[in-house]
């Protein structure tokens, strides 16, 4: 198993572990690994992968959607301690939880935001969302949050060739464009994860974002 000194800056070790400690001990935490040494490689280093994209690794705001236990969003926060990160969630026990991470960990460049996706606004060059839905949903919830030339990331595991063309036709609906997928091994034995990325292209029309439940219920492509 891997340890967070080896997946993690330095400055960002302490924060993290003191979450992990966290997550191990607080049953509202949304996830079903509760073990530190394995929430290393599936939570911290999985989210830090995308430290090698440079539009991440120099992000002003970021927007994490759907943060549930905070992953990515709680990882890239510590690490990149200059960038804004909001988490955006719609469960209030999962903000609640959220906001104890925040105080153990003394983040202060994180703000909770309990809100369904549809229903916040704001303005960000990079938009991320892990584990939340398939790319038709993910696309049309990111693209509104997103500034011209902006970046919004996946983390995907196994995705089929019909989700990823159904994912590029919802793209181009709302001005973005697919730029790369790029594979990842963030932990012993992950298979199939993936980071897919967009790219802000043209405005996205007036008409969106459509109302709360739309995108799940009637995905654009």
């Amino acid at each position: 198993m891997k340890r967070l000194e080896d997946v993690a800056p330095a400055h960002a070790v302490e924060p993290l572990a003191r979450i992990l400690e966290l997550q191990a001990h607080d049953p509202t935490a949304s996830t079903t690994v509760k073990d530190p040494a394995e929430a290393v490689g599936r939570h911290v280093a999985d989210s830090l992968t995308a430290l090698s994209l440079p539009f991440v690794a120099g992000a002003r705001r970021i927007a994490d959607l759907g943060s549930g236990a905070g992953w990515p969003g709680l990882a890239l926060a510590a690490a990149l301690p200059d960038t804004h990160v909001w988490l955006v969630e719609s469960a209030i026990r999962h903000c609640r939880y959220l906001e104890r991470a925040l105080e153990v960990a003394e983040l202060r460049n994180v703000t909770v935001v309990h809100s369904r996706i549809e229903q916040w606004v704001g303005e960000h060059d990079v938009v991320t969302a892990r584990a939340l839905a398939a790319l038709p949903v993910l696309v049309e919830y990111a693209a509104p949050l997103l500034e011209p030339d902006g970046h919004f990331v996946a983390w995907k595991g196994a995705v089929s060739p019909e989700e990823a063309a159904a994912g590029a036709t919802a793209a181009g609906i709302v001005g973005l464009e697919p730029v790369e997928v790029v594979p990842v091994v963030p932990y012993a034995g992950a298979r199939d994860h993936t980071l897919h990325v967009f790219r802000k292209v043209a405005p996205t029309p007036e008409r969106f974002p459509r109302r709360a439940g739309m995108a799940t219920k009637r995905p654009l492509a």
